[in-house]
């Protein structure tokens, strides 16, 4: 037991409340007195009681030949005694990361063959996050883009920033494919969109219905849009993700008709037209009006004209009745 400086007992294995540190941070009180005891080869007991941490931390220990004076223990022996717990510990530490690596070896190729596919499908929140990374793909577009644009989703400011990027490609020399219904014929606004790109590189189609928007840089990204207000869309870059898309692009195109031919319309000898058999294959489905106005790319006051016609036509007197004439009359058998 030895004396602090508030004339309290202080066991040797507790610092002193007045400064308290480790033996790392040795107070300047301590560090004095202890270099004093190595260069004197010892030093009393009393003067060492502003600094209990010196016996603490076992840097003085008790004169055999005197109790009243303490000896300093040597510098490298103290150090020792610290470091001896400290390089076993490292040591076990050493041998456990041998271990753990040895048992992780066998997967780290495994994921060397993933880590590529780690943001393979991103999902984007806002239109202003949309059009980042859709600037940033088409920025670095090398030789074509295919679109998927349903004809009801155009507002101004969507055809301002799609024809910014349409132009920027055009003089890169990049081919441009895009799927529009049947309806945008009769949308003067995008006809003069269109006009404003016309080059050998730029091609348009219609077709009679489409489902959702979509595109496609290269064969390496692919933008689909995840909710009808546009607002969550997913960035796609899995390879067999992109290539599924372009070959579904690819049957569309296929079956889709040249925005310069003629009008695609034509009126049946039953008196009932190609956007009407469109609608009534719809309507067997069991599509609601606002679901057929938006995958033929109208809007619902057209869809229901379109109905209406379709009715008298068939005879109909109510919507659930039409459903049957229509099944019942044959029209949609293409042989009919």
């Amino acid at each position: 037991m030895f004396r602090t400086l508030g004339g309290g007992d202080l066991p040797a294995n507790q610092t002193n409340a007045t400064h308290p540190h480790t033996a790392t941070e040795l107070c300047d009180t301590g560090g004095r007195l202890y270099a004093d005891a190595l260069r004197s080869g010892r030093i009393a007991r009393r003067d060492v009681e502003p600094a209990p941490c010196l016996i603490e931390f076992a840097l003085l220990y008790p004169d055999p030949d005197d109790p009243d004076w303490l000896r300093p223990v040597p510098p490298a022996v103290a150090l020792a005694q610290r470091l001896n717990p400290i390089e076993r510990e490292i040591a076990e530490n050493r041998r456990r990361s041998v271990q753990l690596s040895e048992a992780f070896e066998p997967f780290m190729a495994l994921s060397a063959q993933t880590t590529a596919n780690t943001h393979s499908i991103s999902v984007l929140e806002g239109s202003d996050r949309i059009n980042a990374a859709l600037d940033l793909a088409t920025t670095q577009c090398q030789s074509k883009v295919l679109t998927v644009q349903p004809s009801n989703r155009f507002s101004e400011r969507t055809v301002l920033q799609g024809l910014d990027r349409d132009k920027a490609l055009v003089e890169r020399d990049v081919r441009i494919q895009t799927l529009y219904q049947h309806t945008v014929r009769f949308n003067f606004g995008q006809l003069a969109y269109v006009s404003r790109l016309t080059n050998g590189k730029v091609e348009y189609r219609t077709i009679d219905e489409l489902v959702e928007r979509l595109i496609i840089c290269d064969e390496t990204v692919a933008f689909i849009p995840t909710r009808d207000d546009q607002q969550v869309a997913l960035e796609l870059r899995h390879p067999g993700l992109v290539r599924y898309l372009i070959k579904v692009f690819e049957f569309m195109w296929n079956r889709a008709v040249p925005l310069t031919a003629g009008a695609p319309y034509k009126t049946a000898p039953d008196g009932i037209t190609d956007i009407q058999h469109s609608i009534a294959k719809l309507l067997v489905e069991g599509h609601v009006d606002e679901a057929i106005a938006r995958r033929l790319g109208m809007n619902v006051r057209t869809c229901r004209a379109h109905i209406a016609k379709l009715a008298t036509a068939l005879g109909s007197g109510s919507r659930a009745q039409l459903g049957f004439l229509i099944a019942r009359s044959g029209i949609l058998n293409p042989d009919s």
